[in-house]
């Protein structure tokens, strides 16, 4: 027998804000809305489905203050508010979020919605320019369509949703307010759906430490360099196992308390384990635990086979373990990676049967030499269910209904709980090594200096809260200890360091601070003022960043000649509010920066047209060595090109409507791929820098091999 065992992790980190009480961001109201309700709900047209949802405490706890109407959240009452009463902050308000929604499957679903974004494009995405361009009517379209665009398929099919859909434009008041009516009552439906489908027997509701903790790095910061040695670490380490045990008992008393019993499973938060960890799972009277298949290579020392295809024949992969621990045996589980991949990254591209055939072709082909051996498989497949579905069309739920039918009807498979799995014989795991799911490391949560400068900031917090303890202070104790445990969720060292990057950057950083603000206020003390200055460096001006993502090759006339050419490009973009400073006009407004096997291309774009240009332009390099171009300047024109010192004529320098240089890679120093290159420009009149962009350090950008880039 081939068993597939699925998890569908659901999660959002705490939006409350602790001083205010106001929801800092609607994600967890959105995605409620969208995705939690009918992803389990579907589970009801296929009986023979088994599934595990793990829904995260922190997602519990802002679940029910919605639907109890304790959540006071800015983004629904953006929604709620009349249009033509809006003020100018009102109206960039609406601009500036309501337009967070992919493109194509949320906002192009709706033909209004996706006109009123293109008009949006048109004014540069500049949410104070389109205040003064859209009208009310305009704008309470987009407050209901940005609406309707997250409510789940199956509200879609009752009123007022269905009315409203179909209407599609030039919406009432009283369409508007119905629509944000309707919501508290579809928020209030969401975790007792959970509870039916459980009661059914259909799934199991596993759990995550309360605030969704990295546990490893809680429990040891230095348990980051058994996973990855030679990681730069925060200046002192943070050992606060204690909390992470903390973390897992406030996870079970919740859990208990919403459905009534107390969880078999836990998911780690990221799939991070440890040793450490495992012992602590399994004190707390977990049964079951489960991360990622490079984190099982590591603990058996031992590769897992893998076809040109990515197919994962292995029987060390399609099995169940039991390691023990101090405090008994505990079962553990290895989600294949490739196969949890093409749900998250791949299927929305291809079309709803065709994924599903071939998720369950791979399934098969993968467990085929167990099956001829006459030995059983169990496929633990492990992702993110909430964010996916964003890229799919219909919310993915064609998909789905495929991928169920064939999981439930394909002779030879059966799904599964993890706790039924649990039950099956397992394979001895000799030792856990430590990682996460993602390259079986921490590297995204410490290591880059964004990400050490927060747990800096967390362990002073948390041994300021250790040592009033310790001096039997218990005033404020209680409440200071609860924002500290927020403090220590993942979340926030996700988009911290380059490797994720989000439009909402600044109100993660902010949310972050006012935790670690609030732990000194609750004790009496004055925070430290570090936390009134942003950890992401590039948010200390606002600016916006994109990472590349593909090879380019740009035409080098100093004009944007096509959209397309510059995609996938590096992208560091000015803040726009910060058009000028104390009179001060800037020239720049956003630097791009690409390559391709042959070359490292530069394009700087500028607030005006730069004819009155007169100076040089410096451009700095930084990679295995330094390099500096300079580019004089005359009415406009570019008179003179040096690398160096010397002339460059190999270098390919156009000024126009913008600048685009061309620049052989050799001539940086980067023949050996990955690279890592940071540049920045700089403006010089008068013999003096009068701008730089980025203005605090430097634009990133890492060299890879086409084929690394595109491997989703």
């Amino acid at each position: 027998m081939i068993r597939v065992a699925i998890l569908w992790h659901m999660h959002q980190p705490l939006y409350r804000n602790p001083i205010s009480g106001v929801y800092a961001l609607p994600w967890t109201r959105l995605h409620a809305l969208k995705d939690y309700y009918g992803m389990v709900r579907l589970t009801e047209e296929f009986p023979a489905l088994r599934l595990t949802f793990n829904l995260v405490p922190s997602l519990i706890v802002q679940i029910r203050d919605y639907a109890e109407g304790r959540a006071r959240d800015p983004f629904f009452d953006a929604a709620a508010a009349e249009a033509e009463s809006l003020d100018p902050s009102g109206r960039e308000f609406l601009l500036r979020y309501f337009f967070q929604a992919h493109p194509d499957t949320m906002i192009g679903r709706y033909p209004r919605y996706a006109e009123l974004y293109a008009k949006f494009r048109q004014d540069n995405r500049d949410p104070r320019h389109g205040a003064r361009h859209f009208s009310a009517a305009e704008l309470r379209d987009l407050q209901v369509l940005n609406q309707l665009a997250w409510v789940d398929e199956f509200w879609l099919a009752e009123e007022p949703a269905r009315t409203l859909a179909q209407k599609g434009r030039e919406f009432t008041r009283e369409d508007q307010l119905a629509l944000c009516a309707a919501q508290r009552g579809w928020l209030a439906a969401v975790l007792p759906e959970y509870q039916k489908a459980r009661e059914r027997g259909q799934i199991e509701i596993s759990t995550t430490p309360f605030y969704h903790p990295i546990l490893p790095l809680l429990c040891d910061t230095n348990v980051a360099l058994e996973a990855q040695p030679g990681l730069p670490l925060p200046r002192e380490p943070f050992r606060f196992p204690q909390d992470a045990r903390e973390q897992l008992l406030r996870a079970r008393r919740l859990h208990a308390e919403v459905f009534g019993a107390e969880p078999k499973g836990l998911w780690p938060s990221e799939g991070a384990v440890s040793a450490a960890v495992a012992e602590l799972a399994a004190e707390a009277g977990f049964q079951w635990m489960a991360s990622d298949e490079g984190v099982l290579a590591k603990s058996l020392g031992a590769p897992l086979s893998r076809d040109g295809r990515g197919a994962a024949g292995s029987e060390l992969l399609y099995a169940g373990y039991r390691l023990e621990t101090q405090h008994g045996p505990l079962a553990c589980f290895f989600r294949d990676h490739r196969l949890s991949d093409l749900i998250g990254f791949v299927y929305s591209r291809l079309e709803p049967e065709q994924a599903a055939d071939d998720f369950v072709r791979r399934i098969l082909a993968n467990t085929a030499p167990l099956a001829h051996a006459g030995k059983d498989a169990l496929v633990a497949v492990i992702l993110d269910g909430e964010n996916a579905w964003e890229y799919f069309t219909l919310s993915g739920r064609a998909f789905l209904r495929a991928l169920y039918r064939r999981l439930t009807t394909t002779p030879g498979l059966a799904t599964c709980t993890f706790a039924e799995a649990a039950a099956l014989p397992l394979r001895p795991l000799p030792r856990l090594a430590a990682g996460s799911w993602i390259d079986a490391n921490f590297n995204i949560w410490i290591g880059a200096e964004e990400d050490n400068r927060s747990w800096d900031l967390l362990r002073a917090a948390r041994q300021t809260l250790a040592e009033h303890q310790a001096a039997n202070k218990n005033g404020g104790y209680r409440d200071a200890y609860d924002d500290l445990l927020a403090a220590e969720g993942s979340d926030w060292n996700w988009w911290y360091g380059p490797q994720h990057h989000s439009e909402n950057a600044a109100e993660f950083d902010a949310l972050y601070r006012s935790l670690l603000s609030d732990v000194y206020a609750h004790l009496g003390r004055t925070p430290p003022a570090s936390l009134a200055q942003p950890v992401a460096r590039e948010l200390a001006s606002g600016a916006e960043f994109q990472a590349a993502s593909d090879w380019i090759e740009p035409v080098i006339d100093g004009r944007d000649t096509s959209y397309f050419e510059w995609m996938g490009a590096a992208v560091y973009r000015a803040d726009p509010r910060t058009g000028s400073m104390h009179g001060k006009q800037f020239r720049f407004s956003e630097l791009r920066a690409g390559f391709n096997g042959e070359a490292v291309f530069l394009r700087l774009d500028f607030t005006s047209l730069p004819q009155d240009l007169e100076g040089e332009l410096h451009c700095e390099f930084s990679s295995v060595s330094d390099h500096g171009l300079v580019l004089g300047i005359e009415g406009g024109r570019i008179t003179r090109c040096q690398l160096d010192g010397g002339d460059a004529p190999d270098i390919q320098a156009v000024l126009h409507n913008l600048l685009e240089v061309r620049i052989p890679r050799a001539r940086l120093d980067l023949a050996a791929t990955p690279s890592h290159l940071r540049l920045r420009v700089g403006y010089w009149a008068g013999g003096l820098p009068t701008e730089m962009l980025p203005a605090e350090g430097s634009l990133e950008v890492i060299l890879q091999e086409r084929e690394a880039m595109q491997s989703y």
